[in-house]
């Protein structure tokens, strides 16, 4: 009897094997450190992504390239398959947040007393701050979060960039409250973000990241260049609670798409005072309108140009095959590689295709009609913004709808305005962007078709199969 529990208690802390053979290309990662015991196995650290190439006839072992190309046998026990993470909307770096809801609803929420149970609120009584709900010895005391100079602070002694941080703190130190905060009461529905991205196989260490320099920067925050392990790789680093929750419906976006000539994304790294880093691969050559720019016709001739206009058609024929919308199609938010690979970014706004969103921050020369007047978003609205981009292609990324004020665009494309052929543009491709400005969305092409249309003009061409 002994011995039978003894040998249960030893196997069980050992990791389990896989029961399903995963198909050649699944994307996996490292549980555990694997040094290897022969020539022909793969060694790995804890967190390495690896891809599977072909299953063993022994089903505990697969054969697996690493991300330097270096190929070799692993056990499929050390490994967890990486999963797309569909949470969606219900993701939440705060899931203690509970947004606008007043003092007596929060007493409700904290009912059964249990000390140190907390939520935040925003302030009924003093527009833009925060309170600190939290339950004490049989009853809720209520503090308030003030911004003071861009920070915030409950006693005007400790301040903090974000109220992740702020929970972080008081977590480890009551350090002037009734209580510590020992257990948050979440939002009903809401998941933690971080726990989500763990389980799904695409968290990564902050202390295997290295930050190098700035290479961009935007109201969110910067992006720099960083090495992780030793790969070259783009960072986003957020640290604004509102900037960072969008970023993260992003990033799990980017979790359920993976395609040549899509940007990929790496993994998520969430630090316990609230900082997000978003990490991707890095694009060498910056973004598309910029190396349209600064190389100009005398550099990139017609092929070139074709290409890029392919390759963005072949990541939206693959968003378009899976059912999501862009929204943002633009060439600011296609990146170039080092070997003049288009690839498409920036997945702020892609959603779904049943969902609709708020059109204030769209940018209207790129949207179609419809998604501005009726915030009517489909693939074929993403077509239009296709439509304008293959114009800013074939322009050397010229603005659209030059010497016409913003305000005038909207009137004169309803009434079935469209720009004129870029100077040295194919007749053959600006036909392609007149059919993709059509204003009855039903008649635009697919972008399974315009890609077909594309392949034979470049077989045409006889450049790029």
């Amino acid at each position: 009897m002994y011995v039978v529990v003894y040998f249960c208690l030893l196997t069980f802390d050992l990791p389990m094997f896989s029961q399903t053979p995963w198909p050649q290309g699944t994307e996996c990662v490292a549980r555990y450190n694997f040094k290897g015991t022969s020539e022909q196995d793969l060694p790995f650290n804890k967190g390495d992504v690896l891809t599977i190439i072909v299953v063993t006839k022994d089903p505990n072992w697969y054969k697996a390239k690493n991300s330097a190309g270096r190929e070799g046998t692993i056990p499929a026990n050390y490994v967890q398959k990486r999963e797309g993470v569909k949470s969606g909307g219900k993701l939440s770096l705060m899931p203690w947040f509970h947004g606008k809801i007043t003092r007596d609803q929060a007493e409700r929420l904290l009912h059964p007393p249990e000390t140190g149970l907390f939520l935040v609120r925003e302030s009924t009584n003093f527009p833009g701050d925060y309170t600190l709900c939290v339950s004490c010895d049989g009853k809720v005391e209520h503090y308030r979060i003030i911004y003071h100079d861009g920070k915030l602070t409950i006693d005007e002694e400790g301040y903090f960039e974000n109220l992740m941080q702020l929970v972080e703190h008081y977590t480890k130190d009551a350090d002037g409250l009734c209580t510590r905060l020992i257990k948050p009461k979440l939002e009903e529905g809401t998941v933690a973000a971080q726990d989500e991205f763990s389980r799904s196989g695409w968290s990564m260490s902050r202390k295997d990241l290295k930050l190098q320099q700035v290479i961009g920067k935007g109201e969110f925050g910067d992006v720099m260049v960083g090495d992780y392990r030793g790969t070259k790789v783009a960072v986003k680093c957020i640290k604004n609670d509102a900037t960072a929750q969008a970023f993260i419906a992003e990033a799990s976006v980017m979790t359920q798409l993976r395609h040549d000539n899509l940007v990929q994304l790496l993994g998520v790294i969430v630090e316990e005072n609230g900082s997000l880093f978003i990490v991707t691969e890095y694009m060498a050559k910056g973004c598309l309108v910029d190396y349209l720019r600064s190389r100009g016709r005398t550099v990139l001739g017609g092929d070139a140009l074709l290409n890029f206009a392919l390759d963005v058609c072949e990541a939206m024929a693959y968003l378009e095959a899976n059912n999501f919308v862009h929204r943002d199609l633009a060439a600011r938010n296609v990146l170039v590689s080092e070997d003049n690979i288009a690839k498409v970014s920036d997945f702020g706004l892609t959603k779904e295709a049943s969902s609709t969103q708020d059109t204030a921050k769209l940018p209207v020369k790129w949207t179609s009609p419809e998604a501005l007047r009726e915030k009517k978003f489909s693939t074929k609205s993403d077509v239009w913004s296709y439509g304008i981009l293959l114009w800013e292609i074939y322009s050397f990324g010229r603005v659209p709808y030059p010497r016409i004020p913003l305000k005038d665009v909207v009137p004169r494309v309803e009434k079935g305005y469209k720009m004129d052929c870029p100077d040295g543009c194919p007749e053959v491709v600006y036909n392609i962007m007149k059919q993709c400005w059509n204003l009855d969305p039903a008649a635009r092409p697919s972008f399974q078709m315009l890609k077909e249309w594309l392949q034979h003009i470049s077989q045409g061409m006889g450049k790029k199969q």
